[in-house]
């Protein structure tokens, strides 16, 4: 198995126990002979949120995934969110394509980006460079370890008043924010995000309806929905115990192109498909873990 097989699935199998709703989905394709395992699902992409700063941020992260052969493409910029993003291609169709994210932490307000410094501070250097990036359980214990110290209740919530995203990143570092289930590769009435979406609601989940249950791309060929986010149990540095946004699960149908069209069945492969992202799909999708959503949780 390769470094990069090993890296993905450390990653998967602590999101599936902190995130109830993957198993839940999985468990239940497979009741509905849709899928037999785990195994049959796609995978469209993972995603991370970081800081940035200069020892930090995407032009950190992205370093543990060019080395095992991903590519750089588009650049976004979320002005409202006052969030830079990235994707990157991966050097194998069966690996999900990476999304990485970053506050810019230079938009922050001051007495925000105070209470942000305070922590980031504790990073003198970039931490990817002191890692051997051929060992996997270098890799994977990076990406689950703390960077900095426990965050203070006081400094979460006035974080969370101004920038939900930082609140996020500062508690959950660089735990995995989403998987995300590429509906179009499924069995026929499953294949679609309306009839996913009527799937994942008729077994109780509840979907992140801003903008729309349903995110459509300003050329209609990439459609998103997600999970509003779980709520993990967090130990603060007062002492306290309380529950905040964790991770959340997102489905992607992504269309034929216009001059694919006339494929069909097995003809149809990953590159005959709509690829990349949408800024305004995106922007809602972040919501997932923002109080206005997570509320809805029964």
């Amino acid at each position: 198995m390769k470094t990069l097989d090993k890296i993905l699935n450390g990653l998967m199998r602590r999101y599936s126990k902190r995130v109830p709703e993957v198993n839940k989905v999985t468990n239940a394709l497979i009741q509905q002979g849709i899928i037999k395992s785990q195994e049959d699902i796609s995978n469209d992409h993972v995603a991370f949120r970081t800081m940035g700063v200069k020892q930090l941020g995407i032009q950190s992260f992205e370093k543990i995934f060019l080395h095992h052969g991903y590519v750089p493409k588009d650049e976004y910029f979320f002005e409202s969110k006052r969030l830079n993003a990235r994707w990157y291609a991966p050097p194998n169709p069966k690996y999900p394509r990476i999304f990485i994210s970053e506050l810019r932490v230079a938009d922050m307000p001051d007495k925000t980006q105070k209470i942000i410094f305070s922590y980031l501070d504790e990073v003198k250097s970039d931490p990817v460079e002191k890692l051997d990036l051929d060992d996997y359980q270098q890799v994977d214990a990076f990406l689950h370890e703390p960077l900095w110290r426990l965050p203070s209740w006081y400094d979460f919530k006035e974080l969370q008043k101004v920038s939900e995203y930082a609140a996020w990143v500062i508690y959950n570092r660089y735990y995995l924010n989403h998987y995300t289930i590429s509906v179009h590769d499924l069995k026929e009435g499953y294949n679609t995000i309306s009839e996913f979406n009527t799937f994942l609601e008729s077994i109780g989940l509840v979907l992140n309806d801003s903008g729309g249950k349903i995110k459509v791309s300003r050329d209609e060929l990439l459609l998103q929905s997600s999970t509003v986010s779980s709520m993990v149990e967090a130990n603060f540095q007062e002492g306290v115990k309380k529950m905040i946004p964790g991770s959340y699960v997102e489905f992607c149908e992504r269309k034929l192109l216009p001059e694919f069209k006339h494929l069909i069945g097995k003809q149809i492969q990953r590159k005959h498909r709509r690829d990349g992202f949408e800024t305004g799909n995106a922007d809602k999708i972040f919501e997932s873990t923002y109080l206005d959503q997570t509320k809805k949780r029964k």
